[in-house]
């Protein structure tokens, strides 16, 4: 089972970018497809960005044109790259893993259909 683990949150003032990392310790995740969620005090928690094992990418509305999510070489870190961003941005996020060996498909962006997540990154914007 993966241990996924979230870094690169912080601070950052409107206008700014962020690169977030999703780590997998000791397991690829070449078979998985990966997900960033997030989630805001009061929300409920929104599909940001997500990648297949195909490297099929979906963006939700919300981060179209702004934000790229990428794998790197070795297959076990999933990166989410954020531009642009604004005070509504502000959230934990949260990467989540889910083992579609077996597909070909788009990834879901449905969190209860993905199995392993990450301990969270707080990324706030603020001037």
């Amino acid at each position: 089972q993966p241990q996924l683990v979230e870094s690169g949150g912080g601070l950052v003032q409107p206008g700014g970018s962020l690169r977030l990392s999703c780590a997998s310790s000791g397991h690829t995740l070449d078979p998985y497809s990966v997900c960033w969620f997030r989630q805001a005090p009061g929300k409920e928690r929104e599909g940001v960005s997500c990648i297949s094992r195909t490297d099929i990418t979906k963006y939700g509305d919300s981060a179209k044109g702004r934000f790229t999510i990428s794998r790197d070489r070795t297959r076990t870190t999933v990166f989410l790259q954020m531009n642009r961003l604004t005070r509504e941005d502000t959230a934990v996020y949260y990467c989540a893993g889910r083992n579609d060996y077996l597909s070909n498909d788009a990834p879901s962006m449905v969190p209860s259909e993905y199995q392993y997540w990450g301990q969270g990154t707080q990324v706030t914007v603020s001037s």
